[in-house]
């Protein structure tokens, strides 16, 4: 519901309780305006409204369990309504609202070179930031690159170095092998030799 109609709608509760000259339930409000679209809830709910805006609008009775049961209108009641009721205090603050609003949509506009200018800054921003993003996704990339290398290179390192040294130990052994085998060698020759008379 909006606004205004619930505006309205205190105005009518508030002529039909200065139309009476007594007490009367709020189920007649009810009946007489929302049933059956709205809940006596809403009736209750709107009653609180003109309450809380000015409690000498109406003259309230509980009973039943209920704060709002009974009511009538007061001596203020007319006075209020010829002044123009919910209605006019709400049309004065839609334009309150709509002078408030227009003061904001009347701030200085930017001039077309002012405007050029905020583009070129705008552009100016955007290239540096794309540069700067770049530059930043490829020093990750670097960083990136640099730790497998050095994650990787002992892997491959110690697998020549292990070839190299396994080679080495077998080249010693096969020296030692052929010093043994030069001195078996050279012994069998000087044996030989030695048999052999001159």
């Amino acid at each position: 519901m909006s606004e205004f109609f619930k505006a309205e709608l205190k105005d009518k509760f508030l002529e039909y309780a200065h139309g009476r000259d007594d007490y009367f339930e709020v189920q007649l409000l009810y009946d007489e305006f929302l049933r059956p679209n709205y809940s006596l809830q809403y009736v209750e709910k709107l009653l609180r409204e003109i309450i809380d805006h000015d409690h000498n609008l109406l003259d309230i009775m509980s009973g039943n369990g209920v704060k709002i049961f009974m009511l009538s209108s007061t001596a203020y009641t007319e006075e209020f309504l010829e002044e123009g009721g919910f209605k006019d205090l709400y049309i004065e603050e839609e334009e309150r609202w709509d002078i408030f609003l227009e003061q904001l949509s009347n701030t200085r506009r930017l001039s077309s070179e002012e405007k050029a200018d905020l583009g070129r800054t705008e552009k100016a921003i955007y290239k540096r930031e794309r540069l700067l993003l770049f530059g930043l996704i490829g020093a990750v990339a670097c960083s990136f690159l640099f730790t497998v290398y050095s994650l990787l290179k002992p892997l491959f390192l110690e697998t020549e170095v292990s070839r190299i040294v396994e080679i080495e130990k077998k080249l010693e052994t096969m020296e030692h092998q052929n010093k043994g085998l030069r001195q078996e060698l050279d012994s069998v020759l000087q044996l030989y030799e030695n048999k052999i008379p001159q």
